[in-house]
Order: structure tokens, then sequence, then C-alpha cells
């Protein structure tokens, strides 16, 4: 199914040293930029993480040292991929667990401001658990009819996001009231909109305000413990913390009453859009 764009779609996939945001490094970029007119646009780019690759990354990726000795750093990819991406949504498959965070994390080192915040984060993972609960090579021969080495290389980002691609177009097809009739299914409660705002708010699975999950968003309480709400009687939302000695306390409160507490956050082994989005909430209280 074609995707229903309001703007462009950038469909991604990273490949890298390893799974902590702070420490680890983006070793290959891959994205499908998809316009609202349909036409695509893609991008791959193998990248020098100056850093070691371990031998079970590059066992798994294929990617060694020697590769990347070359290649870009990713500070100097930046600007083009800004220049790409801005006033794009983003796809990919876990995508707003890790490759998302990881890329706010490179873009921020690079000394890019790349607000993701304004937008819409769809994850063709969580589509795929919160309907059939399986992986990517499952997801592809599910949706696609297809096992996935049969068509793509394992582990390479190039080839996950145009399989990331294939099955979120498939998706799309599959949870349509007519094709879930036709399957002889209830169609209630498994019918996708073919809209990015929808299909974002699918893919979220928690209420984080950064995406390690230091701050997020949480119903704001008068002083009777009550749940206040605006005037259509939805509840309204700010940002709390999620850690330390002050885990259940409103950000802005906080930092009223601790004036220090933004520079020992600031100062302490936070990721740099844990502190993106503590600035960004000191900055509105000022």
């Amino acid at each position: 199914m074609k995707l229903h764009l309001t703007k462009p779609l950038v469909v991604f996939d990273l490949e890298t040293t390893g799974l902590d945001l702070v420490k680890d490094r983006i070793i290959q970029i891959s994205y499908i930029k998809v316009m609202p007119d349909g036409k695509e646009e893609r991008g791959n780019y193998i990248v020098n993480p100056e850093c070691y690759i371990l031998p079970a990354i590059t066992q798994l990726t294929g990617i060694s040292n020697e590769d990347v000795k070359d290649k870009p750093t990713f500070k100097q990819l930046a600007k083009t991929l800004c220049d790409k991406f801005t006033g794009c949504d983003f796809a990919g498959f876990n995508s707003n667990h890790f490759d998302v965070p990881l890329l706010a994390e490179e873009f921020l080192r690079a000394g890019i401001d790349f607000d993701f915040s304004k937008c819409r984060l769809i994850d063709a993972q969580t589509i795929f658990h919160k309907m059939e609960r399986r992986n990517l090579a499952a997801a592809y021969k599910f949706y696609c009819g297809r096992k996935m080495e049969d068509d793509f290389e394992a582990h390479r980002a190039d080839q996950d996001t145009e399989a990331t691609y294939r099955v979120l177009q498939a998706e799309l097809d599959r949870y349509t009231e007519a094709c879930q009739r036709e399957l002889g299914e209830d169609p209630e409660g498994r019918v996708l909109q073919n809209d990015m705002d929808c299909l974002a708010e699918f893919s979220r699975v928690n209420r984080n305000v950064d995406f390690a999950g230091r701050i997020v968003w949480s119903e704001v309480k008068d002083a009777k413990g009550n749940i206040v709400t605006d005037k259509d009687g939805n509840p309204v939302m700010t940002e709390y913390f999620n850690f330390g000695k002050y885990k259940g306390k409103p950000v802005t409160e906080v930092l009223q009453k601790d004036t220090g507490y933004y520079a020992w956050v600031m100062n302490s082994d936070f990721t740099y859009n844990t502190k993106q989005v503590l600035t960004r909430i000191k900055l509105r209280g000022m």
C-alpha cells in the first residue's frame, strides 16, 4: 500500500558498535526518504566511529575496522544528514527504542540540535508486536510471504531498511477493514489508519519525554491528589523526573527549588538527549 504522507517519511536503520546510547557509535546508516508524491530517495553510508569495532560486531554486521578507516565520521556527515532529514517523520524497526535515540545522540555530539520532538516516530516493530509479536525476519515472512534470507543479507542496515519499508507497506495493506474481513477476522481493533499521526501514536509504548526515560509525562495532581483536567476533561500532563531522589516530582518544581540539580545532571553521565530535554524545560520556565 502506498503510504499516505503529509510530509516526507525517512525509513532508516543503523548498524552500531554496540547498544550503549552513551558510549557506542554508528558504523552504518541507511535510509529511504519517501516523499508525499511517492518518490523515493535512498542513502547509505558506512561511517568511521572513531573507535574500535569489536570482532563480534564485525561478525554480526560484516563491517570491520579496515572497512571504516577511510570513511567519513558522523560529524562530517551530520550537516548533510540534517539537511536531508529536516521536516521529515521517521520510521524504522525497533527505531523508537534504539535507532532514533542513538541518532539523536550522534547529532548532538556533532553539535547539531536536531529536534526529534517535532517528528512523528513510527516503529514497524511496535506495530508488528502489538499485532503479531515476532521479529523482523518473521514479520517479513508473515507480511511479505517470503523468507527474508532469500531476499536480503542479514544484519546490513541497507538490507534491513529495505525489508522494513516493505513490512510497513504490507502492514497497512493487511490491516484494512476489507482485508481483515476477507481473512475471516473481526476487524474490531485490527485496522490501521494510513495516517502518520495514527501510526506514530500506535508506535508509542511509553510516556518518555527523553529517549532514555529519565523524564516522563504524567498527570498533574492538585493538593488533594486529584488529577487536574482541562476544559475538555482530558488530564493535564507535565514532565516528571523518573530517577533519583526526585523521582515522581515535577521537573519544573525541582528546578525551581533545587537550583543546583540542573548543573549536576548536566555534568553527570546522562545522554545528550536527556540533557537537551532538561535544558528545554528549564528555558521554557524562564
